[in-house]
């Protein structure tokens, strides 16, 4: 028989048995994926994908490998998959949605943004895609203007392994339980859903030079299965942990183990009986008065996927009461896992169904009235594009650690965190209001509302310099004979971020008249017009700056009627000006009115003339001067440079009387 012939016989002889193989393999594939061992499923769905020649079996596949890298954690590898998915031959939609999300959690949120407006165009009306633009959106403002905590990888802590979920065991941050799959964890099997080992309890200590033990399993606390995400109680009497019983091709559910310390030691956990057996409870959070545990659970009648409830009893050694869902403003239609309780009552928590920069963010939510509460993220650097979860705080401090899967030495790492305290300061410059140029040997007065009150005398730049408090408001006062003093206000209220401020004290020479700018007039009338206000009100505040000197306020008229006429007009102009002041609160003794008329033009400076280029620097603007310019819009600004107010400084030894 022809060779040819003979093999495709063979060819068609074994395919039923081929095809019979590979859907088993794809059954196989599909059991270990609903058990939740996806690394099993992933082998097995990625063998099918590789082998299989149909183009529907292949797009299915390739969605499922891509499921079981987003199940895994794994987003780069997912991106790669789900990209694959959305342009096979029979695409799901909610590839595209899940190709956008590892692309977010990839940490490039720009094109993540560009991704889920694709979706959006597939499935309109979907309010997760809404929400994951504006998370990328917010995630670019954050990096861009992070908090001030410093965060640091524990580098003697973390292994390549998952390393996670922190408590404090003491109160002076030297003894540390956490939540590891590193190779010293008892037990010989592991987690279908991670591939690595079961996890346990972990224990290390910082010594006195600030260095981290070797981490070594906590005594008492341990088991074959699942230990992990303590939590002890303020008194450090008593410890909760999750033990969950994971098995190879089946889903068991976690409970809440309890333990009270014996002397130096654990004694044997017990189990709460919170839940049903076949019921997820986890991620304990005793309270600092131990009269309430926050757990997560995925109970039916829940929000979402997990959600966060509460039992409480009476007092310590008393049953927990049943549990109560903590209500929308803490869970979603997403997870909400690792609660942790501050001593002021806040509620800390990782969630993956709100507004965030990755997959979990951390969560502070205040407790309101009413059992309301207000929910915050944490921001960068707290927050990242990856997974970040599982914070403790040490007692009474801005400072503790929390997990995250950003890049470190393993899968999950810890990380430290501590918000420094804040610090702020001011620099500024002291110059001369016209020319701009540095006043040198002026002084710089601070006066603070805690009642600190300070000098300085600026540097040969002008500069000065003075470190501030949180949550104070400051005047800074700067003077030199021959000027008026001149102020600046600040204020570290609110702050909450370390910050150095920047200003500007504007010193004003008094050897020549100063004009005070927008004082304005109806034609051939003394009343001030409401806009004169604020140059007016402005003088009172330089009066109050400056109470040793009393001054002359000058009106000056245009020279468009008669020189009697303009005398008069302008004497009462000025008048006006002097009763505002009184009625003020400015003596009437510092003051001085006198009309000048039209008897004292102006003469054009470079500021006038930098505004008015038509005009001549050093010129008096005369009457005889101005009907010198070409028209009447030029005659008409001339005219209106003459009207005008100053004042003049006459003594600066007034004393009140």
């Amino acid at each position: 028989m022809n060779r040819f012939v003979f093999g495709i016989l063979l060819f068609f002889l074994f395919l039923p048995l081929t095809l019979q193989a590979q859907k088993h393999k794809v059954e196989r594939a599909y059991a270990a994926y609903e058990a939740g061992s996806y690394t099993e499923a992933l082998d097995l769905f990625k063998s099918a994908y590789s082998k299989s020649r149909d183009k529907q079996i292949k797009s299915d596949m390739v969605f499922m490998v891509s499921e079981c890298y987003r199940l895994t954690n794994d987003p780069k590898n997912g991106e790669l998959w789900y990209k694959k998915a959305a342009r096979s031959s029979f695409p799901r939609p909610e590839a595209q949605y899940w190709l956008a999300e590892c692309i977010k959690k990839n940490g490039r949120y720009q094109q993540a943004i560009e991704e889920f407006m694709k979706y959006r165009q597939l499935v309109p009306g979907d309010p997760r895609t809404e929400q994951q633009i504006r998370s990328c959106e917010l995630a670019l403002e954050w990096l861009d203007d992070p908090e001030a905590y410093k965060v640091e990888e524990i580098k003697e802590i973390n292994s390549r392994e998952a390393d996670f979920s922190p408590a404090f065991v003491r109160d002076d941050f030297g003894m540390v339980y956490f939540t590891s799959s590193r190779d010293e964890a008892q037990g010989n099997k592991s987690n279908g859903a991670t591939g690595q080992n079961f996890t346990d309890i972990f224990e290390t200590r910082l010594d006195k030079k600030g260095k981290w033990s070797t981490p070594v399993p906590a005594e008492y606390l341990n088991s074959e299965f699942e230990d992990g995400a303590p939590s002890i109680s303020s008194d450090y009497r008593e410890i909760y942990f999750t033990r969950c019983e994971v098995g190879k091709r089946e889903k068991k559910g976690c409970a809440i183990m309890y333990s009270v310390r014996e002397g130096v030691s654990w004694a044997v956990p017990t189990k709460l009986d919170l839940v049903a057996d076949t019921i997820v409870a986890a991620h304990p959070a005793i309270s600092p008065d131990g009269l309430t545990l926050y757990f997560v659970s995925d109970m039916p009648g829940g929000f979402g996927g997990k959600d966060i409830y509460r039992v409480t009893r009476a007092n310590k050694g008393q049953g927990w009461s049943r549990p109560e869902n903590l209500g929308q403003d803490i869970n979603t239609k997403g997870n909400e896992l690792f609660p942790f309780v501050r001593e002021n009552g806040a509620l800390y928590f990782a969630s993956d169904g709100r507004v965030g920069m990755g997959g979990l963010d951390i969560f502070c939510a205040t407790p309101q009235a009413a059992g309301r509460w207000v929910v915050q993220n944490m921001k960068s650097p707290i927050n990242s594009n990856a997974d970040d979860f599982g914070i403790a705080f040490e007692n009474g401090a801005e400072k503790g650690i929390f997990s995250s899967t950003r890049k470190g030495r393993g899968d999950d790492d810890l990380y430290s965190f501590e918000l420094p305290p804040l610090r702020f300061s001011i620099t500024g410059l002291v110059k001369d209001e016209k020319t701009g140029q540095p006043v040198t040997g002026a002084l710089v007065q601070l006066i603070a509302s805690d009642g600190a009150n300070m000098q300085t005398e600026v540097g040969a730049g002008g500069e000065f310099k003075f470190n501030l408090n949180p949550n104070v408001d400051y005047i800074f006062l700067a003077s030199k004979k021959g000027y008026l003093n001149g102020k600046e206000k600040e204020t570290t209220r609110g702050q909450d971020k370390s910050r150095e401020f920047l200003t500007t004290i504007l010193l004003t020479a008094f050897d020549k008249p100063i004009e005070l700018p927008n004082i304005l007039y109806d034609f051939g009338k003394w009343d001030l017009r409401p806009e004169s206000m604020v140059s007016l009100d402005r003088l009172v505040e330089t009066l109050n700056d400056n109470p040793n000197i009393t001054i002359e306020l000058m009106s000056h008229t245009d020279s468009r009627d008669t020189e009697e006429y303009n005398l008069d007009l302008s004497q009462k102009r000025a008048q006006s000006v002097v009763d505002y002041l009184v009625a003020k609160g400015i003596a009437r003794d510092r003051l001085t009115a006198r009309g000048y008329g039209e008897s004292e033009p102006k003469v054009a400076d470079a500021v006038i003339v930098s505004d008015n280029p038509f005009l001549k620097a050093g010129v008096a603007l005369t009457e005889q001067y101005i009907n010198t310019l070409q028209n009447d819009e030029q005659k008409e600004i001339a005219h209106q440079i003459n009207r005008r107010t100053e004042f003049r400084v006459l003594r600066t030894d007034y004393e009140e009387k």
